[in-house]
């Protein structure tokens, strides 16, 4: 299997959780950040991209430039830190993926029928792309970063835009993330009943 790198997205305000940082926020008696991490526990590299916390030894962690930039600033902060040709990208608030999330992504675009695709993402029930649940090649987004130009303040999409993405379905929980207490409370509440 061809080598990975993964970047946790865990930065943002918080704002809909009284300006928390979600990445510490317990979930099933781990922190949603503690989750996303293991998701990716097989990556050659990991890169935390959000505000300055402890991570173990072996994680890197950058911030984006500005701190709060969004997602495409995160993402092309963490690709500074990559080394491998693929990496995963995952946000920090979705304590659902887990490691077979992510074999099945890498699965995905190792497969023969799939030769030259840049990348593959979970899409949910709705028909959303979850560009924060995904694998992509490394050199095809930063080269998609580095024509973006301006990244702070740019969406995930407008970074992916033009590359060709093999899209998976989703579980009906997998893509369900944490932005407020409500949905702090459904995720705690489903784990329980797991």
């Amino acid at each position: 299997m061809t080598r990975f790198d993964a970047i946790v997205v865990a930065g943002g305000r918080g704002d809909r959780l009284g300006g928390v940082d979600k990445a510490n926020i317990t979930v099933g008696e781990q922190t949603l950040l503690s989750r996303a991490l293991a998701a990716v526990a097989d990556a050659g590299r990991t890169v935390v991209v959000g505000p300055k916390r402890d991570l173990p030894a072996n994680v890197v962690g950058v911030s984006e430039q500005p701190p709060g930039g969004g997602p495409a600033a995160a993402v092309t902060a963490g690709l500074a830190e990559v080394t491998s040709p693929w990496v995963v990208l995952l946000a920090c608030d979705m304590p659902f993926v887990t490691a077979a999330h992510v074999q099945r992504l890498k699965e995905t675009v190792m497969s023969s029928e799939h030769v030259g695709v840049d990348g593959a993402t979970f899409v949910d029930g709705g028909g959303r792309r979850q560009l924060l649940a995904a694998i992509y090649r490394a050199e095809r987004l930063r080269s998609s970063a580095l024509s973006l130009g301006e990244t702070a303040g740019a969406s995930m999409r407008s970074l992916v835009n033009g590359l060709t993405l093999i899209e998976l379905a989703a579980d009906s929980v997998m893509s369900l993330d944490c932005d407020t207490w409500d949905d702090v409370t459904r995720s705690r509440r489903l784990l329980e009943e797991a």
